[in-house]
């Protein structure tokens, strides 16, 4: 009997030594499946994102991981290892709806649309009140140019009047429908939830321009520019609700502000040209003019009329002629580049046969329009000049 319990007591010890053994060696790997994790937690935190890859490979349990590892191949640029992790973790994972969300992401990013758009739509046949998942399919369908876009980022408005994305998609719609009320709306929630939204804030200022509110349009771009944004639209458009306010320094600055972007935008240039024209900078047009007909490959008759205008003003007459003979060349059709010649050489010219001369041919050449009556009348007064002129010579 003595033996017996002697030999039941030591099966007992040795079962207690192998059952504490093994659960030693479950606690150790245990913990050191969880020192794999941690450490390559710890290296997709800092950047290590290579060897984060290669330390969550060795973890035992891959179904746990495989959204990171694909984190990880986003972080390196390799969308293809990301897409297959992804899909790797919704097979193990089906219901895990954060993972779907973020493969789909990639697809959609990848121009994988047709199956980002089938993921976003069965995702919000689970979760029809989340936003994002609407305005996710939105940004898809927005893609492959499906009009039904407008309606998912409506449905996200629906569910959150503040989802700033949103808003700015379908303000953008509505100002590209020239929907100015609507625009405005949207615009007007948007920012009074934030209130330095610089999109929202561009397509109020885009909303007044469209509407020719000049001055109101003006006011909301430099808005943009107090809050640091710069751009050729953004000083181009300015420019002009300066002009159209008549604050041609103003407008000017701005306009050479688009030349910073490009040092040869021939618009910008004309553009300068005729707002110190319109300040009776007449040096200043001049040099503005000429470059522009210089940056232009098929300069136009209109541009160089209107720098022969400018010479005139400060009776450079020669130099006029010779601008308004190209302007010819250009079009030479245009009656009124035509009288504008006739007109600068009257202006140039001394002599009264000359003129007289000029004035005769031309009204040959072009018998009837709105310069008949000017003709005539300086023919008659250039018969007039000479008569006198020849009186005084015979006294």
């Amino acid at each position: 009997m003595l033996i017996t319990n002697n030999f039941t007591n030591t099966a007992i010890i040795e079962m207690t030594r192998y059952t504490l053994l093994l659960l030693l060696l479950i606690v150790f790997k245990t913990e050191a499946q969880t020192s794999v994790l941690n450490m390559a937690d710890s290296l997709y935190a800092n950047g290590n994102y290579t060897k984060a890859i290669e330390n969550y490979k060795t973890y035992k349990n891959q179904s746990e991981v495989y959204d990171k590892i694909a984190k990880a191949y986003i972080a390196i640029g390799n969308y293809d290892e990301a897409l297959k992790n992804y899909k790797a973790g919704i097979q193990e994972k089906p219901n895990d709806a954060l993972i779907k969300y973020h493969y789909a992401k990639l697809l959609a990013q990848t121009k994988k649309n047709e199956e980002a758009s089938k993921i976003f739509n069965d995702l919000i046949l689970i979760d029809h009140k989340n936003p994002n998942y609407h305005y996710e399919l939105g940004l898809v369908l927005e893609k492959v140019k499906d009009s039904t876009a407008i309606n998912c980022f409506r449905s996200v408005y629906e569910i959150d009047q503040t989802h700033q994305k949103a808003i700015y998609k379908i303000a953008k719609y509505y100002l590209q429908k020239r929907k100015h009320q609507l625009v405005e709306k949207y615009a007007d929630e948007g920012l009074k939830v934030y209130e330095n939204n610089v999109k929202l804030i561009s397509l109020k200022a885009q909303n007044y321009y469209w509407q020719h509110y000049y001055r109101k349009a003006a006011t909301w771009f430099e808005k943009l520019i107090e809050l640091g944004e710069s751009s050729e639209f953004i000083h181009e458009k300015l420019s002009y609700c300066y002009y159209y306010k008549f604050e041609f320094e103003k407008a000017i600055e701005q306009r050479k502000l688009v030349l910073k972007y490009n040092k040869n935008d021939a618009a910008s240039l004309y553009a300068i040209g005729t707002y110190y024209y319109e300040l009776n900078d007449f040096v200043n047009a001049e040099k503005y003019v000429k470059q522009f007909l210089a940056a232009k490959d098929l300069p136009l008759d209109a541009e160089y009329s209107k720098l022969a205008t400018i010479l005139n003003r400060q009776k450079k007459y020669d130099e006029s002629i010779e601008t308004l003979k190209k302007a010819i060349k250009e079009n030479p059709d245009n009656i009124s580049t035509h009288f504008r010649l006739l007109i600068t050489k009257d202006a140039y010219y001394a002599d009264l046969d000359t003129k007289l001369e000029l004035f005769t041919n031309f009204k040959k050449k072009f018998p009837s329009g709105f310069h008949g009556e000017y003709i005539d009348k300086r023919i008659s007064e250039l018969k007039k000049e000479k008569f006198v002129k020849a009186g005084v010579k015979a006294d």
